[in-house]
């Protein structure tokens, strides 16, 4: 290593004050004056671009010296490095699980003066340098200090506060310097720009104590559960433009109560600089976007929903990031955070690039991630994106275009490992937060505990369910008998996981239609359907999602660029449509029969399972103390004395009628039963869903 070499990867050893001399660095400059107490001196020109001048005994807090903006600041360089080597000890091992407290921009005060520290980890780096506001983003001004072997460069800047913005600059092995945004930002600036900003998140006044230690006992499995997924650039605008956190909370949370929901899932407000990737391409894994607000802003909306009641739930990206040279694409001039096979390390069908798994640090820094959002957010879960494409080498390729694993089959090995560490993780230190999988494929156990031989997550989203259920939906009316397999089958596996039913943002984008629009026939019609679409999802055994807008049939696919269409509650069917959205909500809250015994076969049961021909099914839903008789008629036939078999059970009164006026409905509803021991005979409207209470024999 060259003189050169030393000094740009430990500045603190030459610069600074030293017993009876102040050494200062002032590229690109003649000269450079430092102020003592208030006198201004000259200081002496040495060599490479550093100045120096003797003084007895300096204190760091006693001298400035002047920056190229005409600033006055104190010595970066006369304040020791406040990290060791030690301290990343665990970082290295892949378990420091609150990194985020070391690595990224934090303020403190060192030798009695405040300021913040930056710290970045860049191994493979020659040179990193702070570039920053007060420096007119100088790649070369402020070279930062060198941890030795855990690859962790530190400086400190006195003075800097909330709001300082600043890049790393780093020079890669081949001299080339790229400017990039911290990755342990907790701030940033509104795209295209690209800056993190000092933010300081332990500054929030929580108020959500008891709601935290009401978290911790809830059952996961045995709780109603019913999610909004919101899209927060386009739940609501005002005058065309986003609004703020704050705001959106308190709307939000009036909303979500008034129509029966129980969480609200948020799509990806990590840091991302595309409005179109809709959040998924991430570059930001510690920031809430500023889109919205300051990372304060968002925990007031944390803070709001839960004295309102609400989980909150963040799907978060965790499987690959973009490309943009910025953000971690070759963060050190290596592929730090990638595979630097492309056969791992790069995502055909997204053209983004995939973490390195096999890398503690970068385990670390996912893990770290997902903690500092339920430490310091007060996240209630975590909807994980796209594990399929995390668990499988060959997702998304074609044969020949990636290589089989160790044992010789298609599985990620240590994406796997990586999946069950941060679900024991996360579960051990935040008890009652839950973990939900997206997850398409049959891999084994996905919602099963780590020591059982599963990946630990609480729940999977049914891609299965939902692709049967729209296609179904979407048959003819004269040709659904032909389709009634495709309602049945759910319930021959619906116990193999522990699954949430949805009705997500993707099935609403990219020419597929808004849901009430896939639906066949007149309007009329299409209404019924997405009603009965919707019902039928809140009665069979598993957790539930729905997307903004199809509680009240937008007609049109959703676009990120727009509020959803709430003008549409201008009209009776769509004022009828949410109506009946929202008592079947708070239906399926008030009868613990729908959501107690989901993930137990004693808590469903089959009634009629045989009526292909009439398109129609039955099942009873047993709670705590009391069941539920559900019937669904999916003809457009109306069947004014149909007949039923029940056993065991006597039908005492109806709870719910999807065709009651209030709901633009007909009004055909069963005022009375008619039951003559195991003999029930009802009205069935056409595409009705029917709830009856039952009593046993």
């Amino acid at each position: 290593m060259n003189r050169q070499d030393k000094f740009f990867k430990t500045p603190h050893q030459f610069l600074g004050s030293k017993l009876d001399t102040i050494t200062t660095y002032c590229p690109n400059k003649d000269k450079c004056v430092v102020d003592i107490g208030g006198e201004k001196l000259s200081m002496m020109h040495k060599h490479d671009s550093l100045f120096e001048i003797s003084f007895n005994n300096p204190i760091a807090s006693q001298y400035k010296i002047e920056l190229p903006s005409g600033m006055w600041i104190h010595d970066p360089y006369s304040f020791p490095l406040t990290l060791e080597e030690s301290d990343f000890e665990l970082f290295l091992e892949g378990k420091d699980y609150a990194l985020y407290d070391k690595l990224g921009a934090h303020i403190m005060e060192v030798e009695g003066v405040e300021g913040v520290r930056f710290t970045v980890w860049a191994p493979n780096a020659k040179g990193v340098f702070l570039a920053c506001d007060w420096n007119h983003f100088s790649d070369v001004l402020w070279p930062m200090s060198q941890l030795a072997h855990c690859g962790v460069w530190e400086i400190f800047i006195p003075g800097a506060q909330v709001g300082f913005m600043y890049k790393y600059a780093i020079c890669n092995e081949e001299g080339h310097t790229q400017f990039r945004a911290d990755p342990f930002a907790q701030s940033s600036e509104i795209r295209p720009q690209t800056a993190s900003i000092v933010s300081d998140v332990d500054d929030f006044e929580w108020e959500d104590h008891e709601w935290i230690r009401f978290r911790k006992g809830v059952n996961l499995q045995q709780s109603a559960m019913n999610i909004y997924e919101v899209h927060l650039g386009s739940w609501k605008r005002k005058d065309d433009r986003f609004m703020n956190y704050r705001d959106i909370a308190i709307e939000l949370a009036n909303y979500c109560k008034e129509m029966g929901y129980t969480h609200v899932e948020l799509m990806p407000i990590t840091e991302h600089p595309l409005d179109e990737s809709w959040g998924y391409q991430v570059t930001g894994y510690f920031a809430a976007t500023s889109r919205f607000g300051t990372p304060q802003d968002f925990q007031f909306f944390m803070n709001h929903l839960h004295k309102e009641g609400l989980f909150v739930i963040l799907d978060w990206v965790g499987g690959h990031f973009p490309t943009d040279f910025f953000a971690l694409a070759q963060f050190d001039g290596s592929h730090l955070f990638e595979y630097e096979d492309e056969q791992k390390g790069f995502h055909p069908q997204w053209n983004t690039l995939i973490f390195d798994y096999r890398k503690p640090q970068v385990s670390n820094f996912l893990i770290a991630s997902v903690l500092f959002w339920a430490d310091k957010m007060h996240l209630d879960g975590f909807r994980f994106d796209a594990v399929s494409s995390i668990l499988y080498l060959s997702f998304a390729r074609k044969k020949g275009e990636w290589t089989p694993n160790k044992k010789g089959g298609a599985e990620n090995l240590e994406a796997i490992k990586f999946l069950k560490h941060m679900n024991q993780v996360v579960h051990e230190r935040h008890p009652g937060i839950c973990m939900i999988a997206e997850e398409a494929t049959v891999f084994p156990g996905v919602s099963h505990k780590v020591e059982e031989g599963g990946l630990g997550f609480d729940f999977k989203s049914n891609l299965g369910w939902m692709n049967d259920s729209l296609r179904y939906f979407q048959t003819g009316f004269d040709f659904r008998h032909t389709q009634y397999d495709l309602i049945m089958f759910y319930m021959m596996y619906a116990y193999n996981e522990h699954y949430v039913l949805f009705l997500s943002h993707d099935e609403v984008v990219h020419e597929k239609r808004s849901l009430i629009s896939k639906m066949p026939g007149s309007q009329e019609q299409q209404f019924a359907n997405a009603k009965l679409l919707y019902i039928m999802m809140m009665t069979l055994p598993g957790k539930k999602l729905i997307f903004m807008g199809g509680e009240f049939g937008q007609w049109n696919e959703w676009n990120e660029g727009e509020q959803i269409h709430w003008h549409l509650l201008e009209f009776p069917a769509h004022q009828g449509m949410q109506r009946c959205v929202k008592t079947i909500n708070h239906f399926y809250i008030k009868h613990d029969a729908l959501w107690l015994n989901d993930y137990k076969r004693e808590g469903f049961e089959w009634v009629l399972s045989s009526d292909s021909a009439n398109s129609v099914i039955a099942y009873l839903r047993h709670g705590s103390e009391k069941s539920i008789l559900v019937i669904h008629n999916f003809s457009q036939n109306r069947y004014l004395d149909y007949t039923l078999k029940l056993e065991n059970y006597t039908a005492s009164v109806e709870l719910f009628n999807s065709e009651c006026e209030e709901y633009m409905g007909s009004g055909d509803i069963n005022e009375s039963l008619s039951q003559e021991g195991n003999q029930l005979t009802l009205c069935l409207a056409p595409f009705v869903t029917t709830i009856l209470e039952v009593s046993k024999w």
